[in-house]
């Protein structure tokens, strides 16, 4: 049985989210996986926007450079990493008509496409994974499609088990976080709380994904500042779970 798996809808979410308590974890000897759900390959015609997307990243059209990234960040967290086959919501299509089902950035955000298989085969994904004392999963805080269908498929699979993280850099958004109305009565906050060396970690982790840092921060010089605010601001990292 592993101590731990938390559940990343992409290459860069969870440890974006919770990669200090990963890497102490990590070093206190525990098991952890970390599991990343979208993690396939694009289709070799990419959409307009994918398009746009891997040339802002300077990325190749596959998804190899991105799991390197990732292999680099669990290395220095000291975890495993585990990767799903179905790709990114950037990249899926429609199974009729072949359109992208997520054609503009905004669709992104939004409400799930109803032709959107993905929720279901993460859930098989998830009854697939080995057995563990925790599982943790996105909050979906900024509402992407692809955090909103990891965490229903893994309500569907561990049920009142499933404890959840804040989803950063989206909950580092002013009000971001008040908007999911998470009442003390139904729901219950615990801190994680952090040293300077698993924050160090989380740092080095996160700036591991160089095709990300600059779109999400600005560049490394103000990722770790953010990050080390967003750190003092909650006294550590927030984990949620129902009552």
């Amino acid at each position: 049985m592993l101590d731990v798996i938390y559940l990343s809808p992409h290459l860069d979410d969870a440890v974006l989210s919770c990669g200090g308590q990963m890497a102490a974890r990590g070093r206190r000897g525990e098991s952890v996986l970390l599991y990343t759900a979208a993690a396939g390959d694009p289709p070799a015609d990419l959409s307009p926007l994918a398009e746009s997307l891997h040339t802002q990243w300077g990325l190749p059209p596959d998804a190899s450079a991105r799991r390197k990234e990732d292999e680099r960040a669990c290395e220095i967290l000291g975890v495993t990493g585990r990767y799903g086959n179905w790709p990114d919501a950037l990249y899926r299509r429609h199974p009729e008509t072949g359109e992208p089902l997520y054609a503009t950035l905004e669709s992104l955000f939004d409400t799930p496409h109803p032709k959107d298989d993905a929720g279901r085969l993460w859930a098989e994904a998830f009854q697939a994974l080995p057995e563990a004392r925790q599982y943790v999963a996105p909050l979906a805080v900024g509402r992407h499609v692809d955090h909103q269908l990891v965490r229903r498929a893994a309500e569907e699979i561990f049920g009142s088990a499933l404890q959840y993280y804040e989803d950063y850099p989206y909950c580092g958004k002013r009000l971001a976080l008040m908007s999911y109305r998470l009442r003390p009565w139904r729901w219950r906050a615990e801190i994680v709380p952090l040293s300077d060396e698993d924050v160090d970690a989380r740092c080095r982790a996160v700036a591991a994904y160089e095709s990300q840092v600059d779109m999400l921060f600005g560049g490394r010089e103000k990722m770790e500042p953010k990050i080390r605010g967003y750190v003092r601001r909650v006294g550590g990292e927030r984990i949620w779970q129902r009552r």
